[in-house]
């Protein structure tokens, strides 16, 4: 039997008390590459951002691995949309990736040439070698993604948290990319993405919620990617 990674129960968010994500159940399994789907305005990103802390619940309870998200914090990785970004603060690739090493040093130690190679690491993993120097600023949405990756890579955790790592990528860049989330989960680790390209999700993922404010179905891509689900998801 698959292990439970991240456990959500009853979970209700509202803003203004209208909700936006309604009494979400979620058992998200270890080893395997979740999608998050669902229509604009489905509230994927507002799901993803409170299991991860982010945003407060109005009610419900989610846990990582049975413990409560404080416990577990240092074992996430978060990859946000590209456009929530502040790509203008002044730094480069390399200090952006290396900021993926700082929640393991703890804040008395400071990042030296380990952190350092495990960086350029990741970004060689990522083609991106070549722009340690570069601006973040200076870069296309697609390699800032990738640049953002790597930081994630860098923290080595067992929960990778993606909103839409895909959008506004290249093909060539897409298929990088999912490359290196496989390796991962076949390495054990949990992945969930916020997802929106239909056309790709039973090339790409395991596992499948179909978010509609509610749940509209959730389980392997085989059982649940169905056009019935998708219909009664995207309300066809």
């Amino acid at each position: 039997m698959d292990e439970i990674a991240v456990k959500v129960e009853d979970l209700t968010i509202a803003y203004y008390l209208k909700p936006v994500v309604w009494d979400v159940d979620l058992d998200i399994k270890r080893g395997k590459l979740t999608a998050i789907l669902g229509p604009n305005g489905a509230g994927k990103s507002t799901l993803l951002k409170a299991m991860l802390n982010l945003i407060p619940i109005s009610s419900g309870k989610i846990s990582f691995f049975g413990k409560p998200y404080k416990e577990f914090r240092k074992d996430i990785s978060y990859v946000p949309q590209s456009e929530s970004v502040d790509w203008d603060f002044p730094t480069d690739v390399l200090d952006v990736v290396m900021m993926g090493t700082y929640g393991k040093l703890g804040w008395i130690k400071r990042a030296g040439k380990k952190e350092r190679e495990l960086s350029l690491e990741a970004l060689k993993k990522l083609g991106m070698e070549e722009f340690v120097d570069r601006q973040i600023s200076d870069l296309s949405g697609g390699q800032q993604q990738r640049v953002f990756l790597a930081r994630a890579l860098v923290q080595d955790s067992e929960i990778y948290f993606l909103d839409e790592p895909l959008k506004g990528v290249d093909a060539k860049t897409e298929k990088e990319i999912m490359k290196i989330l496989k390796e991962l989960r076949d390495s054990g680790k949990i992945i969930i993405v916020v997802h929106h390209d239909l056309r790709t999700v039973e090339e790409y993922f395991d596992e499948v919620v179909l978010l509609n404010k509610l749940v509209v179905a959730s389980g392997s891509v085989r059982e649940v990617f169905t056009e019935e689900n998708i219909n009664k998801a995207y309300r066809v």
